[in-house]
């Protein structure tokens, strides 16, 4: 049975929009960092860094499991049910009085927001494979790239006329319109016949033959690196802008052009994958992202200009690492999702779970480095380009014994 499918366009959209629920609660959170830690945690405000990695965290563990259920109960059943319990997450985030209470609520949050995250590209595997699956993602997240663009924007102007509680009344609202629209046009994807009971020892079979495939471990590790540096950005960069450059009232602006300058990767990494292929693009954006923080972490170590004249550089230096996101995430998915199509729901699930539990291991000790200048930054984002650098050539070895045989 082959369920109707979407004109490419709205198809688009809709997966976009469930990939930018993910964006959507942590951007918007990202103007609040600060006052969060001074209210809730003051004799260590630099631990409001903590409200975006705990909910990483959360969608790094709830991954591991939102896969192998869309398998066994299909996508739509999956995601809706975990989208109506992230609104209940949210309103306790909004009643949360203490940091503890907040985080937990978050962590939650981050469990249930796996299911748009997994049944997202579980969906876009069910119908596409290759190089249109590739393009197909690409397209997905140079859509979704306008949510941080505007994501702190509208986190800001909400905490210009309330409180930061409100941003957690705007998470529902986004969500809730993001699975009416996913519920009432998206057909089911998995017919009855295709899917797997869910049974533990069902996953541990899947994690045990994802874990056999090289070209899979080798691709989602290369994620786990890439995903670290975001989230060491993402988690420090509001403090950079506020703390260090004294821009804290203009950051949502130039997070946003950082943003919208990003999104045009995704959209050339479409027009270039099927001309040099998936491989070819991703080791090229690590090695031009590892000369680039180099030079970055070179000129702050030797502090050849005042630190206040490096404003530019950072936001050209934290812009580039966004841009090579267009170039290795869709493609470094696609490349990990390719041999996994008879159990894609699990193989997504076990590729985001690691990746982004891992990604949180290396943002947090980065985030908290935080020293008032982007150093920590910088040397975190050299050493995980030049760890990429190296697993991608591995994975070149690799496909070269493939084509081989």
């Amino acid at each position: 049975m082959k369920s109707r499918r979407l004109h490419t366009v709205e198809f688009v959209a809709i997966v976009a929009m469930l990939f930018a629920m993910i964006a959507y609660s942590i951007d918007a959170m990202l103007p609040a960092l600060q006052i969060i830690g001074n209210e809730l945690s003051p004799d260590d405000a630099n631990r409001g860094q903590l409200v975006v990695t705990s909910f990483v965290f959360g969608m790094g563990i709830g991954t591991l499991f939102v896969g192998a259920l869309s398998d066994a109960y299909g996508r739509k059943p999956v995601l809706l049910i975990g989208i109506v319990v992230y609104v209940l997450a949210t309103w306790l985030a909004w009643q949360a009085e203490s940091l503890e209470a907040l985080l937990f609520a978050r962590f939650l949050q981050g469990i249930c927001v796996a299911a748009p995250r997994i049944v997202g590209m579980a969906v876009i595997r069910d119908i596409y494979s290759g190089h249109k699956m590739a393009r197909i993602m690409s397209f997905a997240m140079m859509v979704f790239s306008i949510v941080p663009a505007m994501a702190p924007m509208i986190g800001s102007i909400i905490l210009d006329h309330y409180d930061w509680r409100t941003i957690f009344v705007s998470f529902a609202v986004f969500a809730t319109f993001a699975a009416t629209w996913f519920g009432v046009r998206q057909p089911e994807t998995l017919p009855v016949e295709a899917r797997v009971p869910f049974q533990i020892s069902e996953l541990r079979r899947a994690f045990a033959e994802t874990m056999r495939n090289k070209m899979f471990v080798l691709t989602t590790l290369v994620q786990a690196l890439i995903l670290g540096m975001l989230m060491s950005v993402i988690s420090s960069t509001q403090q950079i802008y506020d703390i260090t450059f004294d821009e804290g009232a203009r950051f949502p602006l130039w997070f946003a052009a950082t943003a919208l300058i990003a999104a045009s990767a995704s959209a050339l990494n479409a027009a270039l994958v099927g001309r040099f292929g998936m491989r070819a693009l991703i080791s090229a954006a690590l090695v031009v992202e590892l000369i680039i923080s180099l030079v970055m972490a070179v000129a702050l170590v030797s502090n050849v200009w005042p630190l206040e004249s490096y404003l530019v550089a950072y936001f050209l230096w934290s812009t580039s690492i966004f841009f090579m996101l267009g170039f290795s995430l869709g493609n470094l998915n696609a490349l990990a999702m390719e041999p996994m199509g008879h159990i894609a729901g699990m193989a997504a699930s076990i590729a985001g779970s690691v990746s982004t539990v891992i990604s949180v291991l290396i943002a947090v000790p980065v985030g908290l480095a935080f020293n008032g200048t982007p150093l920590p930054l910088a040397i975190g984002s050299v050493l995980c380009c030049a760890a990429g650098c190296l697993v991608m050539r591995a994975v070149a070895r690799l496909e070269r014994v493939a084509v081989s045989h």
